[in-house]
């Protein structure tokens, strides 16, 4: 099973469609917060057919618009602050935040968890678990204050392998 992980989209609906263009030979998609407005869940809903699993972020801010939105799609199921599910047959979390993510991780609990918050892409092996942040669909680190790679990333359960994939800035050309 492949499943696709993003995080941090702040509404950057151009980066999540590039994104979901890559994520179409996925079984399931984790989205580890920061959403921000429902009109990004509308729109992932309407773009990945197959399972998404949502945490919240300390961004998501209209939850009950976006849980209203969640109930009309069958595919979208939204956790609150963490998720605990089986997926491909490994014991899955996500949240939103690293420091929780690790503490998850080093329980020993879960084959797989995942995070965001930071924006920074990071693939990390702990223990016999993967630890997985797959860095922003943003396009900008504010911590820093500086543009980042969009990013995001594929994992198959059954190899374990983690991939991580730059969402690329489109080609300009001039409007005579």
């Amino acid at each position: 099973m492949k499943i696709g992980i993003i995080s941090d989209i702040h509404d950057n609906i151009w980066s999540l469609r590039k994104a979901m263009g890559h994520l179409q030979n996925t079984h399931a998609l984790i989205c580890c917060g920061d959403l921000c407005s429902p009109f990004i869940l509308s729109e992932m809903a309407r773009l990945y057919s197959r399972d998404i699993h949502i945490v919240f972020g300390n961004n998501d801010g209209d939850q009950y618009r976006m849980t209203s939105i969640a109930a009309r799609h069958p595919q979208v199921t939204l956790y609150g602050e963490y998720m605990i599910t089986e997926l491909g047959g490994l014991r899955c979390a996500a949240n939103h935040y690293p420091d929780l993510a690790h503490a998850m991780v080093k329980s020993g609990d879960f084959d797989l968890v995942c995070y965001g918050h930071n924006h920074q892409f990071a693939i990390e092996q702990i223990q016999s678990a993967q630890l997985l942040n797959p860095g922003n669909l943003m396009g900008y680190d504010p911590a820093r204050g500086q543009d980042t790679m969009a990013s995001f990333i594929i994992f198959d359960t059954e190899s374990r392998e983690a991939l991580g994939y730059e969402v690329e800035e489109s080609t300009l050309s001039t409007i005579v």
